[in-house]
């Protein structure tokens, strides 16, 4: 699967020297033929802002093209910390609600 330079691509593996995940989207810079092995790539990942944080060499098997549902694991720590945020709201809510509830009730009688 060679793929052209400057061109998206999702990574299929963690590389946790360099702080990435599965699915985080880099950017071909360079296609390094492999002599013995397979061949690969050089990657540069940037930020959310466009700064370069890691520049880095793959086998090719290592990357895949990014699809629709690619989510870098940045994105996926946030969203993951929304939900558990969101459930939390949940249950003080509800417990909210049950307070209400029973001090409504209490005033009734």
């Amino acid at each position: 699967m060679k793929t052209d330079l400057f061109k998206r691509v999702a990574l299929r593996i963690d590389i946790p020297e360099h702080g990435l995940r599965k699915g985080d989207v880099a950017t071909i810079v360079e296609h390094l033929p492999g002599k013995v092995r397979e061949d690969g790539y050089a990657l540069e990942v940037f930020n959310a802002v466009g700064e370069t944080i890691a520049v880095i060499t793959v086998p090719e098997s290592a990357v895949e093209p990014p699809t629709a549902d690619t989510i870098p694991s940045a994105a996926k720590k946030t969203i993951s910390f929304f939900s558990m945020s969101i459930a939390r709201m949940k249950s003080g809510l509800a417990e909210s609600f049950r307070d209400l509830i029973a001090k409504l009730e209490g005033q009734k009688r």
